[in-house]
């Protein structure tokens, strides 16, 4: 009799505990993927950099993050780099360039707010000249439309941006460019330099 409740009470204490296990692990992928969900709703979206438009300072096939909240509390910046919807399938990483309600030109290859030259320095070579596009032709100038923004990207000969197909709204706005998770060798926090004008 002994010997039957030891071995139903073994089994018992077995099941018992892959019961607690299973249940645990279930709770645990549980709050995961809740917490998952909540990050991406809110906080952060995921975004691959695809094609040679940021090149230098982005490379195709990196990874990175871009952060939600910034923009619920701040208004996009000069010099930001952003991440928004071109369209329904595709988004876009570039940098804003042009305020709403600003004037922007281009003369001689280079970029002017409101008549002042644009110092681009602190993340293009001096080398590169911006060369015109459909919405932005060489020695024209446009407004940008209040709630929109001018972007372009870094590799100017290569990008596909503003100049193309115009302003972009504020709405279209996903996030601001946080850090590049992979691949884990080219891991970093993202810096965006304050731009300023050529005296």
């Amino acid at each position: 009799m002994e010997e039957k409740n030891t071995s139903y009470s073994f089994f018992s204490n077995i099941f018992s505990s892959i019961s607690n296990f299973l249940l645990n692990t279930i709770e645990a992928i549980i709050i995961a993927l809740a917490l998952s969900i909540v990050l991406y709703l809110f906080i952060a979206t995921p975004h691959e950099v695809v094609g040679e438009s940021m090149y230098p300072n982005f490379q195709n096939g990196e990874y990175l993050i871009g952060n939600k909240l910034t923009y619920r509390f701040n208004k996009p910046e000069r010099g930001d780099i952003i991440i928004y919807e071109y369209n329904e399938k595709v988004d876009y990483i570039k940098r804003i360039i042009g305020l709403p309600g600003e004037n922007i030109s281009l003369q001689n290859g280079q970029i002017y707010i409101n008549d002042k030259k644009l110092d681009e320095s602190s993340y293009l070579d001096n080398s590169i000249k911006t060369r015109g596009g459909d919405k932005l032709p060489e020695g024209e100038e446009i407004n940008i439309p209040l709630g929109h923004y001018f972007t372009l990207g870094d590799n100017r000969p290569e990008s596909y941006d503003s100049r193309s197909f115009g302003t972009i709204k504020e709405e279209q706005i996903k996030g601001k460019a946080y850090l590049v998770y992979f691949p884990f060798s080219n891991f970093r926090i993202m810096e965006h330099p304050e731009v300023e004008f050529k005296e």
